[in-house]
């Protein structure tokens, strides 16, 4: 035992005195070119561009929008900071502008019962509910928002998520997997295609609004996979135009597969009662299997959700990453969205003056000779203009005569489909279409 610890007395002296050498040799070698030794710690050059963030490709496109802006003599027109509630009007750095780029459609963000139902979650279950609902972070609001959304889509359950993207990444990166087939609509939200990528799925999309197109690719294309899933929206955000959604169910019918309809922009607008895609078209709920809807248009609040049979809400609930891995929805944010809900049914009227002052806004729109491409007037009407820097001079324009709506821009859109978008509310008045069309004609 003595000659062992002798042994490595020794090793272990041999071993410090090889470290305390100079190293100038080793340092420049490592300095040229890499150790092929594994475990070495010998680092090769690495381009600049993939250390630095601003060599990063989206920041180099950023910096590119603002040069060419700033030699147009144009603002940023996003990230506009609004000193309070926006609805039909909105305070911007202290001056008062006509808004058409807030979600509000029902003018329900600001009504004094929605704002009261936060105030009075807030007081009574905290700022947080503080963890996962399926841990300790369920509270009794949830659920009645949960059962509410169910009762309007005539549905067995519902669940809530935190966040309406959150929804659609984690509903479809649960339920799919790489023997399944995701087949979409081309014009469906970022949220939607980063799920479907998250799944691992085979994924194909479909021209706009083309039930044809998609009775095909299925016919092609239905045998090859296990589960498949149709994704399309309600009420389109960027054309403000709808499905023909009896086509699509029974194209999903005849070809075995399930179908989801995103109604972030059509629940709260479309329908009599705003109880959006299947009332507009008189279709029972239950021929949709998944409906996905969103609390922050207009329902006031934040959020999304996902309506359907029990075992498709139990299924998500339990298991899908981004509601059980998710702190739970604070009570202050579902209270509103419970509240807005029940005043809508209450308030049939919001929803008839909202169709009332978007018909008329694309209908003066058409007599101007402008191009609102195929929007059915319901809360979403662009004006196409054909170009990126036309679209974003405009909004600038616009923007100095009291006018605040956002241009869309090339790539979330075809450069020669560059628009500005405007969003309608219930609160908006004739005389404020009136002046802002005016004022369009005038800067165009």
């Amino acid at each position: 035992m003595s000659q062992r610890r002798t042994s490595l007395k020794n090793q272990l002296l041999a071993q410090a005195r090889k470290r305390q050498r100079p190293r100038d040799a080793a340092v420049s070698a490592r300095s040229t070119q890499a150790d092929s030794t594994p475990g070495a710690g010998m680092v090769s050059r690495v381009p600049e561009r993939f250390t630095r963030f601003d060599a990063h490709p989206g920041y180099q496109q950023i910096s590119m929008l603002r040069e060419g802006a700033s030699r147009l003599g144009l603002t940023d027109p996003f990230f506009k900071v609004h000193d309070g509630n926006a609805g039909a009007t909105s305070l911007i750095d202290g001056r008062e502008y006509l808004n058409f780029a807030s979600y509000n459609y029902l003018g329900f963000s600001g009504d004094p019962r929605v704002t009261r139902a936060g105030q009075e979650a807030l007081e009574r279950y905290g700022s947080s509910v503080s963890a996962s609902r399926v841990v300790s972070g369920e509270r009794p609001i949830h659920r009645e928002l949960e059962r509410a959304i169910a009762a309007a889509y005539r549905v067995d359950d519902a669940v809530a998520f935190v966040s309406g993207h959150a929804t659609n990444v984690s509903t479809l990166g649960y339920l799919l997997g790489p023997r399944d087939l995701v087949i979409h609509d081309a014009y469906i939200h970022n949220s939607l295609l980063v799920g479907a990528q998250l799944s691992g799925a085979k994924r194909i999309s479909f021209p706009h609004n083309d039930p044809a197109a998609l009775d095909a690719l299925l016919t092609r294309h239905r045998g090859q996979f296990e589960r498949v899933l149709v994704v399309i929206e309600g009420l389109y955000s960027m054309d403000g135009d709808v499905p023909d959604l009896p086509r699509f169910i029974d194209i999903k019918r005849r070809h075995q597969a399930w179908l989801m309809v995103d109604e972030a922009h059509s629940f709260g607008v479309l329908g009599d009662h705003a109880l959006g895609l299947r009332e507009y078209f008189g279709v029972p709920a239950e021929d949709v299997d998944i409906w996905m809807g969103t609390m922050s248009k207009s329902l006031a609040g934040c959020g999304g959700y996902i309506a359907g049979c029990t075992a498709l809400v139990e299924t998500l609930r339990y298991l899908a990453p981004g509601f059980l891995y998710s702190v739970g929805m604070p009570a202050q944010v579902a209270a509103p969205s419970l509240t807005a809900l029940r005043l809508m049914q209450q308030e049939p009227e919001r929803v008839q003056t909202l169709h009332a002052i978007s018909r008329y806004f694309l209908e003066q729109a058409r007599e101007m000779g402008l191009d609102t491409g195929q929007s059915i007037g319901a809360a979403v009407v662009p004006i196409i203009v054909g170009s990126s820097p036309l679209a974003a001079r405009l909004s600038h324009d616009l923007f100095q005569r009291g006018i605040n709506v956002q241009p869309i821009l090339h790539p979330a859109v075809p450069e020669k489909s560059a628009r500005l978008r405007f969003f309608l509310s219930c609160e908006h008045t004739r005389e404020q279409i009136d002046r802002t069309l005016d004022a369009l004609a005038a800067a165009i």
